[in-house]
């Protein structure tokens, strides 16, 4: 198992690093050619992947600390810096979108235009080849993402992933400017790219806040996580109290399993332990905590038959 999570981790940091790398090489294309056309939408599309690179680097850290084991100022882990990380990159790519939903209207107000119509082409093949390089970096992220649980590679491909569309649109809006000669639907376009980043920010931020408001995990993992319980119905009395919650890739449930009041303290633990095995294997980075109570002798017998079971629901 271990050396499971080795291997994750080792992933986790190879498809950040190769996210940098990628958005790197995009930004400066994109800025440079938004510069040289002078089109305000190219530039928007060069200040959303700068938003992705640096939602990249921002990833690549997060996911290094939440790699780290548990220390004595973390008893539960890291996995929380994927979850501010998140909340982070949303907040600076709602400032970015800002800036360019400004500039945008402020040429539309003005109706000025600078856009070099004869070097034109040379933004459709940096668009062109920006939506095919993040559409591959993505899913790559995301195959990753889901296999760890790590959100902050999911936000990064969420970005990527938004990333292709804008940069699709961008390249047909090229098209439509350089035929029609109609400066100003530059401008509407780069709103248009505003918008989608806004609404990835927003995906993110919900995402990322949950996490650090400790909300529970999801009904998939709620039913495997009760599913276990209930298969070892016939071992136990009763159980209630179950809690679960989130910290980035990592997840914590805990519950009270009520055990027959002749049951040894030893075979009360054994399982315990087994209940927890089986939930470890089937949900990865999960942590859990079992409290063993003796029976409360809700059924109102002197001498413990441990027949309750067939008379007592769960709490």
């Amino acid at each position: 198992m271990a050396h499971d999570i080795e291997q994750e981790n080792r992933d986790k940091r190879k498809v950040a690093r190769l996210s940098i790398i990628s958005n790197a090489v995009l930004t400066t294309s994109k800025i440079i050619t938004g510069i040289c056309t002078g089109s305000v939408s190219i530039i928007s599309e060069g200040v959303h992947s700068g938003i992705d690179l640096f939602a990249s680097l921002v990833a690549f850290f997060s996911v290094k600390k939440s790699s780290l084991p548990p220390d004595r100022d973390h008893a539960f882990g890291h996995g929380k810096y994927e979850d501010a990380s998140g909340m982070l990159e949303a907040i600076l790519i709602l400032a970015a979108a800002g800036v360019i939903i400004w500039e945008a209207v402020s040429k539309l107000i003005s109706g000025e235009s600078e856009i070099s119509y004869d070097v034109l082409y040379i933004g459709l093949i940096v668009m062109g080849v920006s939506a095919l390089m993040n559409f591959i970096v993505s899913q790559c992220l995301m195959k990753v993402a889901k296999r760890t649980h790590s959100i902050a590679l999911e936000s990064d491909a969420w970005h990527l992933r938004t990333d292709v569309l804008t940069s699709a649109g961008v390249f047909l809006g090229i098209v439509v400017i350089q035929i029609t000669q109609i400066s100003f639907l530059d401008s509407i376009i780069a709103i248009a790219v505003a918008l989608f980043i806004v609404r990835s920010a927003w995906h993110l931020i919900r995402k990322s806040f949950s996490d650090l408001m400790d909300e529970s995990l999801d009904d998939n993992e709620l039913d495997i996580i009760e599913g276990i319980i209930e298969r070892h119905r016939k071992d136990y009395t009763n159980y209630h109290g179950l809690k679960t919650r989130r910290a980035g890739p990592d997840c914590f449930a805990e519950f009270h399993l009520m055990m027959p009041a002749k049951l040894p303290l030893d075979e009360a633990h054994h399982l315990a332990k087994h209940i927890e095995d089986e939930m470890t294997a089937e949900i990865p980075h999960l942590s859990v905590i079992i409290h063993i109570d003796p029976c409360d002798r809700r059924c109102g017998r002197d001498v413990c038959t441990f027949v309750c079971r067939k008379i007592v629901k769960k709490e």
